[in-house]
């Protein structure tokens, strides 16, 4: 494939493209490491409030990884599904 006349392998050697391939792969990872931490998180939470609704689940997996970090350490201290709620009410 040829692009304004330059071929493919001389434009992914570019520095422009070296740093658009090098931020999307630390988005990938990011959303990966997101996605398990939801996964640990929301299996904690229905140990520690019981089975949460839908809506409670797709508002923590829609979460940011730092507010799922903070929502991790902050569930060690909830006593119940209201905790939760009162959580999310905040940081959400």
């Amino acid at each position: 494939m040829v692009i304004a006349g330059i071929p493919r392998e001389e434009i992914r050697h570019t520095r422009a493209v070296q740093d658009w391939l090098a931020e999307g792969r630390q988005e990938g990872e990011a959303r990966g490491e997101a996605r398990g931490e939801a996964k640990v998180t929301l299996r904690q939470l229905n140990r520690r409030c019981g089975p949460l609704s839908e809506a409670n689940t797709a508002q923590i997996r829609a979460l940011p990884l730092e507010q799922l970090e903070a929502l991790a350490d902050a569930l060690l201290d909830f006593q119940g599904p209201t905790d939760l709620v009162a959580w999310l009410a905040v940081n959400s």
